[in-house]
């Protein structure tokens, strides 16, 4: 239900006596009218939501604390966390926005601002913004049809459902490819075509003779305007993710090939052309400095909140580079104003999505609710309370992903456990059930199974190296823009501006030095090879949660940060 202005104005008493400030045109309307009203401008308009993860429900996310640039990056958007970051962009602190944006005050502005996302809330302020703009286009970042209990047991069937009633028009893909070839193709050609939504993907060939999967890019009649939007799949998803289940597919950034089809929509009349990327905002940024043509990049992957675009200057003119946050948490909006065959003029907001703040409309809520009926029994098992924040998302390391690894060397009797850097996960606040949904948000995959390995120091040591580079490489396109390995059992030190194979070190298990030649336990889950053994990580969180009952005083094991002391990608 949406507020009425006596809800409204307890809401801003609430907010005051926790040390919060809503912006004061938001507070003066004694509604949220302020938030919600995004003028409409110009005749091209774009909508866009990127890695909702799944989550049909609102939810908590605490943003990062550390989100580390390094070379070109050093200083910028995305690697801006909290005041930082606030700053950059003139965003008040102690507002909606600042919380929406940033981890400040993480526990207090949850509580005091409630839930963001929520299928039912999104679609409100999605048909809301759509009113105003004739023609508009909705596009979907990818990274939707994983992330929830719900999609993993559908096969996606309750986001592909969710998605159509949303009103998506465009999409590409990423954890999408782990439901397997198969099943993306029956989405593709028998959901999606059936409702006109088009599944773009340029990046995409067969490994035999480099034919096209998916249609590289389409282009839209906006108001009388020609507008071609070009898919950009994830590029390393055959690496990050199991090749096994897309094996004749072959992925990459092709630049070459993006260059073309950005020629060929404007050799066909395209008066604006635009990228749905799930590349990462560093990949996109570089992509938008080598290829000419690109109106805009609507990005996501790396699930940065950037509230304004980043401009970069490329050798024929300036590329507008967006991302538009997670788990629907946000909706970016893109104005064009396009006369006489050119952009005139663009306006750009990214919307949060505060579910308290918008009504649910009434045909999402049911849509949802005949989704989750057969499933609400297991959903809502309870499996633990916890004392804690648990979150996960920055570059090392995060409480739930710690609880993760705890649980691992417990059940699994090891001496240390990796957990995958994944930024996707909703946030618990103190005093929350944790149940079956909740640790499914955290875990749900189709490759879930667990390990226990014998390892020696010298591959655990190689292993972190790896992975760290995949997040610090000075080269945008050598990153697969997760987060560092979480580490059970093993302290360390990272030097992330050292050089590769040289930013891992003091590595210590139970005080003493890990050695390079001994073997030792290590646990782990989301194996990428095939026939993999093993309980499903739900099992064994689960196993240990109903075993401890109440998740306490959670040791949150952090590197030694080196050489970042003054990075504005890091408050600690």
């Amino acid at each position: 239900m949406s507020m009425n202005r006596r809800e409204f104005l307890q809401l801003l008493a609430v907010a005051a006596a926790g040390g919060f400030a809503l912006d004061s045109r938001h507070a003066l309307a004694g509604a949220p009218a302020g938030l919600y009203d995004v003028p409409a401008f110009g005749n091209v308009s774009l909508l866009h939501i990127t890695d909702v993860h799944a989550q049909l429900l609102p939810i908590h996310f605490r943003e990062p604390n550390v989100n580390l640039g390094l070379g070109a990056g050093n200083g910028k958007a995305p690697h801006l966390v909290g005041e930082r970051l606030l700053k950059a962009f003139h965003v008040k602190p102690g507002t909606l926005e600042a919380h929406a944006f940033t981890y400040l005050d993480f526990e207090q502005a949850a509580k005091t601002y409630g839930k963001v996302g929520g299928f039912a809330h999104l679609k409100t302020l999605v048909d809301k913004v759509r009113a105003s703009r004739p023609g508009s286009l909705l596009m979907d970042g990818g990274d939707t049809w994983q992330g929830s209990a719900t999609a993993l047991w559908t096969k996606a069937q309750d986001m592909v459902d969710a998605c159509i009633a949303l009103g998506v028009d465009v999409m590409t893909p990423h954890w999408e490819m782990t439901l397997g070839a198969e099943r993306v193709q029956e989405i593709v050609n028998g959901d999606f075509k059936k409702a006109g939504v088009d599944f773009v993907a340029q990046n995409v060939v067969t490994n035999d003779f480099g034919d096209q999967v998916f249609k590289p890019y389409v282009i839209k009649n906006i108001n009388g305007v020609q507008v071609a939007i070009i898919g950009q799949a994830f590029p390393y998803t055959p690496i990050a993710n199991p090749r096994w289940m897309v094996p004749d597919w072959s992925f990459g950034i092709r630049d070459d090939s993006m260059q073309k089809f950005v020629d060929e929509a404007r050799a066909k009349g395209a008066k604006v052309v635009v990228v749905l990327s799930h590349n990462g905002m560093d990949v996109d940024i570089k992509m938008a400095s080598r290829v000419t043509g690109i109106d805009a990049i609507f990005g996501g992957h790396t699930h940065d909140g950037v509230p304004q675009p980043i401009q970069v200057k490329n050798a024929k003119g300036v590329t507008l580079v967006t991302n538009a946050g997670s788990n629907g948490k946000f909706l970016g909006v893109m104005d064009f104003d396009v006369a006489g065959g050119k952009i005139k003029g663009w306006k750009y907001r990214l919307v949060p999505v505060f579910s308290n703040l918008l009504a649910a409309d009434k045909k999402m809520d049911a849509l949802i609710a005949k989704i989750r009926k057969p499933y609400e029994a297991k959903l809502s098992e309870k499996l633990a309370v916890t004392e804690d924040l648990l979150y996960r998302r920055g570059n090392f390391n995060g409480t739930y992903d710690q609880m993760i690894c705890d649980a691992l060397m417990k059940v699994k009797g090891a001496d240390a456990a990796f957990s995958p850097g994944f930024r996707w996960g909703t946030s618990l606040l103190p005093g929350d059930v944790i149940t079956m949904e909740q640790l499914m948000d955290q875990v749900a995959i189709t490759y879930p199974q667990t390990s226990l390995t014998n390892m020696t120091g010298e591959t655990i040591k190689t292993i972190m190296e790896d992975v760290c580079d995949n997040l610090f490489n000075d080269d945008p396109y050598y990153q697969q823009g997760g987060d560092m390995v979480r580490v059970g059992g093993i302290q360390y030190s990272v030097t992330p501006n050292a050089g590769i194979g040289k930013r891992i070190g003091d590595m210590t298990l139970k005080g003493k030095p890990v050695d390079a030649k001994k073997t030792y336990k290590v646990a782990g889950w989301a194996p990428v090879g095939e026939n993999a053994k093993g309980a499903p990580i739900w099992e064994v969180v689960a196993e240990y949660l109903r075993d401890v009952k109440v998740v306490k005083q959670v040791k949150l094991n952090q590197p030694k940060v080196i050489g970042m002391g003054k990075n504005p990608g890091m408050i600690v």
